[in-house]
Parts: structure tokens; C-alpha cells; sequence
């Protein structure tokens, strides 16, 4: 797309791949030495393979190791392994430099959703599985590499994350979390966890809020008290004076004690079957929420069913969603607006939250 600017990988070209062999059904490791091994050697692309053991061990391996004798860091896995990769990365004195180390997510996992987005975003036809690794492999062996989107997560407990995916709570967190034991189906774990979670349609109270596109396109942003401060609870110094290696400031949020700024929209509806903030096509392989994405769009698509729905209307827009033609059955009960930022304020500490597939605990959070 006009306006993004694409790097090409260096020939010959080292890569470390991430793996995680007990992502998805446990294929990952076999996936890697019959498939995408073959494709990089051809392609010139030597690989260093780090098998991860334990949780976190990706996060501390990219935090501590010294980066550079890597042109690309590949993950093969879930969703949840660039999880930890990008937090890792982002936990770096030298984070600045780090993030600009070319990233590739190849399919190893159950959930699968960047590698769906990104394979969508290339042009490629839908597919999954073997064909769907196949296709991301290539885009590794050629090499061209653009900016992505990510959007920082702030917690009522103090907690930060980087998010390249998205952030839900209710019925779609439910299904992620819930269908866990089920791994070994592979994908079709999420269609299990669905019809379970249909079966006892549960309702979330909370207050949703966000900051919609539009209103800064074009226009001057409204003038924010200069006296406030913005970051998780430090006040910001001003422009410049930042340490080195000191994070981005969420410039556009206001702390979680404080009110939303008056520029913002509440909803006022505040009791939810669902809310789903995603900043990239697909949900999973299956899914695709939000067809407008783009991998560098700078923004959050933001959607939020309001209780009422029927079981029957939920269904039917989940199997709509694997068309991408849900919002053309306009739903009443589901909403979606652009936005730049958002807030969520649970009414008790109820439901399960995931950002990027992985859980979380359920308090207020912004991002």
C-alpha cells in the first residue's frame, strides 16, 4: 500500500527461530524440519533453532541475548510465543534499536491469527494449516519486511504490555481460555469451546469508553489539562528530557483513576456478552473480525455485543465471521467503531481477560 515503506532481508541471512514444540497439537518441531526448512535453505536463510522449554523462556532468551548476530527472529508457534517475544524485546534497555529487528510469525500453534492476517494481507487465498505455513514461509524466503501496529495495555494493577493482536473479555476471551484442554484438536478446539460457551451464555457488566478515529483526523486534538499526568501514574517530563530507554508514553490515556477525558465516547450500554479490541484482520484461522485491518493502519478496531442477544444470532454471527461477512447481517446487538484508544472498567472482577490469546486477570485496563 502506497505510504508503507518495505525493508528486504540480507543475502545470505541468518535467522533465529523461536520455537515452541508443545504450541498447538505438538507439531511444531516435525512442521519446521519437513516443510520450512527445505523452503529457507533454498532461499539462502540459515537458521539458528531455539526449542523453548518452560513458559517465559523466549521472553528472558530475547531480553538478555545479544541480538545481532541475527538478521531475523522467526517465531513458530502460536500467537502466544510473539507474545512474549515482542514484551521481551520491548523489556530491552536498548528497546528502540531491538523493535526494529525484522520479525516473522510462521503458523505452529491453534490460534494462528497473525500468520491468517498476514496471509490475508498478502493477497494469498484463505487457507490453514500446512498450506497456510507454506504460504508464510515464502513470505520469509522473500524477504520483504514493513511496520506493524502495536498497541500498549495498561492495568488498574500497574501491569504494561506491547499487544500486536488484540484484547478481549466475555464470550470471546472465554472460548480462548476455556478450549485450552482441548489443544490437541488443533483449530477445531475453538468451534468445541464455542458451542460450550453458547450452551451457558453468560453476562458482563462493565464500562466501556474510547477515543474514536475520527475525531483527530483533521482536526486539532482537544486540549488536554497540562497539569494531568499521562503515563501509568509518572508524570511525563517534557518533550525530550525522556531517559534513554524509557518506554513510549500513552499519550493519547489519562491514568485509570482519573475520569476519561470529555473528547471521549462512553458507552452507555454497560452490560456485554462480549468486547473485543483487534488491531489485525483475523482472530484465528477461521476468523475473520475485522477485514478493514491493516498491519500498519494505527487502529484499534473495537467490538462489543450488548446482552440481549439471542444464542441462535450469536451463531449465526460467528459463522459469518469466518467469511468476514458478519457486520453485514446488522446485528443490532454488535457494534464496531474505529477508535485510537480505549478503556474498559469491569463492574466486579468477573470473566475471563486475554490480550493476544494469552490470560489475564480481570480489573480495569486501557490501551
Amino acid at each position: 500500500p502506497a505510504g508503507d515503506s518495505y525493508g528486504v532481508l540480507p543475502r545470505p541471512c541468518h535467522a533465529l527461530v523461536l520455537l515452541n514444540p508443545q504450541s498447538g497439537s505438538g507439531r511444531a518441531l516435525d512442521d519446521f524440519q519437513a516443510v520450512v526448512q527445505p523452503m529457507l535453505a533454498e532461499a539462502d536463510i540459515a537458521t539458528t533453532v531455539f526449542v523453548t522449554e518452560r513458559p517465559h523462556h523466549a521472553h528472558e532468551k530475547v531480553r538478555d541475548e545479544d541480538l545481532s548476530q541475527w538478521d531475523t527472529l522467526v517465531v513458530m508457534s502460536g500467537d502466544g510465543l510473539l507474545f512474549e517475544v515482542v514484551n521481551g524485546l520491548m523489556e530491552r534497555p536498548d528497546w528502540k534499536e531491538a523493535m526494529k529487528k525484522p520479525l516473522c510469525i510462521l503458523p505452529g500453534g491453534s490460534g494462528n491469527a497473525l500468520a491468517a492476517s498476514i496471509n490475508y494481507y498478502a493477497g494469498y487465498d484463505h487457507v490453514a494449516k500446512k498450506k497456510l505455513l507454506t504460504n508464510c514461509t515464502f513470505i520469509l524466503c522473500k524477504g520483504l519486511y514493513t511496520q506493524m501496529d502495536l498497541v500498549s495495555l495498561s492495568t488498574a494493577s500497574g501491569k504494561r504490555f506491547f499487544s500486536f493482536l488484540g484484547f478481549g473479555w466475555g464470550f470471546i476471551s472465554d472460548v480462548d481460555i476455556d478450549s485450552e484442554k482441548y489443544r490437541w484438536l488443533g483449530s477445531a478446539r475453538f468451534t468445541l469451546g464455542t458451542l460450550q460457551c453458547l450452551a451457558k451464555l453468560r453476562v458482563y457488566q462493565g464500562r466501556l469508553s474510547y477515543l474514536p478515529m475520527a475525531t483527530e483526523q483533521g482536526s486539532s486534538p482537544a486540549p488536554r489539562d497540562p497539569h494531568a499526568p499521562v503515563t501509568n501514574g509518572h508524570i511525563p517530563q517534557p518533550a525530550g528530557t525522556e531517559a534513554p530507554g524509557s518506554l513510549p508514553p500513552d499519550s493519547l490515556l489519562v491514568p485509570l483513576g482519573q475520569p476519561v477525558p470529555a473528547h471521549w465516547t462512553v458507552v452507555p450500554e454497560e452490560e456485554f456478552v462480549l468486547v473485543y479490541a483487534i488491531y489485525q484482520s483475523h482472530l484465528g484461522t477461521n476468523l475473520l473480525m475485522a477485514p478493514a485491518a491493516r498491519l500498519h493502519d494505527g487502529c484499534i478496531h473495537l467490538f462489543y455485543m450488548k446482552a440481549g442477544i439471542s444464542r441462535v444470532t450469536l451463531l449465526k454471527l460467528f459463522l459469518a465471521m469466518s467469511r468476514g461477512t458478519h457486520l453485514d447481517l446488522n446485528c443490532p446487538h454488535l457494534c464496531y467503531v474505529p477508535v485510537r484508544a480505549f478503556r474498559l472498567e469491569p463492574r466486579v472482577a468477573a470473566g475471563i481477560m486475554t490480550v493476544d490469546g494469552e490470560a489475564l486477570a480481570c480489573e480495569p485496563v486501557q490501551g
